[in-house]
């Protein structure tokens, strides 16, 4: 399936922004089933809380999106929260039809760091509880990723932590659509991590969905979110 002709606009600040662009159309040109998906042993409590208090070597897989944007960089920090259910899950939000910038998407709960933020697990935590009323006394920080860098300046400090089961989350309304949450051992599993490549004004661009179905609903991650969790993979694989 191809996608039809994008004109060119004068103010683009990601892909999504494209005029009539949506990456469910970008064909699918690998599926990496042939990689080890990681053991159960290695996602509960106790074996997260070993692999970051000592971290392997390892490198993250995707680093930097290709720039659409020349503006200076900016600092972000994102909650990549795993909540501790009989089988853990990642819980997610879908971003709101009108915001300005990546609107409609899958996201985790994150944003830009304010100057009074001590560091990246204060502005994760922060914005956490703006977006979806995530109470910090139900979280525990494990540590964080690389950063990411995607292709509208946002230096994003993904900040993994374990949430308890027992928190009450009230997402705002302006921010956040819908939340949900997605099996751990599901993201974790290459069989379900996608590869596209879309070429727009001669410039080459790649990148990773991980498509969940949660019985009539369909949740499309892709993007920097599906970057981020493509490098959590590597991480606990290595």
């Amino acid at each position: 399936m191809s996608l039809p002709p994008v004109p060119v606009s004068p103010v683009i600040t990601s892909l999504s922004s494209l005029p009539d662009f949506d990456p469910r159309l970008v064909p699918v040109v690998g599926v990496d089933a042939h990689l080890p998906a990681v053991r159960a042993q290695a996602q509960t409590p106790e074996a997260l809380r070993r692999r970051f208090a000592a971290p392997p070597v390892w490198q993250p897989e995707v680093v930097q999106e290709k720039s659409f944007s020349n503006r200076s960089p900016a600092h972000a920090a994102v909650l990549v929260p795993i909540v501790l259910r009989d089988q853990p899950t990642v819980l997610l939000t879908e971003r709101t039809a009108h915001l300005s910038t990546h609107s409609g998407q899958v996201a985790f709960p994150g944003g830009r760091a304010d100057p009074e933020d001590a560091d990246a697990a204060a502005t994760a935590l922060r914005e956490a509880r703006e977006e979806v009323g995530l109470d910090a006394r139900f979280v525990e920080v494990l540590g964080a990723l690389p950063t990411y860098v995607t292709g509208s300046s946002f230096l994003i400090s993904p900040v993994v932590a374990l949430v308890q089961p027992g928190c009450v989350l009230h997402p705002n309304p302006y921010e956040v659509a819908e939340i949900f949450e997605v099996p751990l051992a599901f993201l974790l599993d290459p069989a379900h991590h996608q590869r596209h490549v879309f070429e727009w004004q001669g410039v080459r661009r790649e990148w990773f969905s991980m498509p969940y179905q949660e019985g009539a609903k369909s949740h499309y991650i892709w993007g920097a979110t599906a970057g981020m969790l493509r490098n959590f993979y590597r991480f606990m694989q290595a």
